[in-house]
């Protein structure tokens, strides 16, 4: 797994979003730019303490729009999607996991490391090579970056 660098598309689209994300009072978990398909999706993924709801996205929309449509910055024609980060949100940069510390996670690995494919613990920090978490015993453990597939959010429902 590697922290998430943004494309030139996707940095241009947060730092155009992230003003009005701010203003309206929304956290802007991410971007995403795609191309599935025939069709280019660009993704505005946002959250706040109180959770989102359909409402909420509906308010984000219409003024990221307006700020999308004025700068005109992805010269071809895109689908916008504005959505909740989701619960079991996948941490990709430094500031989800400095904002998601103390949180339980699920670390899945790219191949078995002491018998396991993933664990849910509790996220203790990550840096720009290793994910650490502290696991039921106490003890804290760390796995380098290049070992896992991707850390979540773990809800036990």
């Amino acid at each position: 797994m590697k922290l998430k660098k943004f494309g030139s598309t996707e940095q241009k689209v947060y730092d155009l979003v992230r003003p009005v994300t701010d203003e309206l009072g929304y956290y802007l978990w991410d971007v995403s730019y795609v191309k599935e398909g025939a069709m280019w999706y660009l993704r505005v993924f946002i959250d706040r303490d109180e959770g989102i709801s359909i409402e909420d996205c509906e308010r984000v929309t219409e003024p990221v729009n307006a700020v999308l449509d004025e700068a005109d910055p992805i010269p071809q024609s895109y689908m916008l999607e504005v959505g909740s980060a989701g619960l079991e949100r996948e941490l990709v940069k430094e500031e989800h996991f400095q904002v998601c510390r103390g949180d339980t996670v699920r670390v899945r690995f790219i191949r078995s490391i002491d018998g396991e494919k993933e664990i849910v613990a509790e996220l203790a920090g990550a840096d720009r090579e290793k994910v650490t978490v502290l696991l039921e015993s106490g003890e804290e453990k760390s796995f380098p970056l290049s070992d896992v597939a991707f850390v979540k959010l773990w809800l036990d429902f």
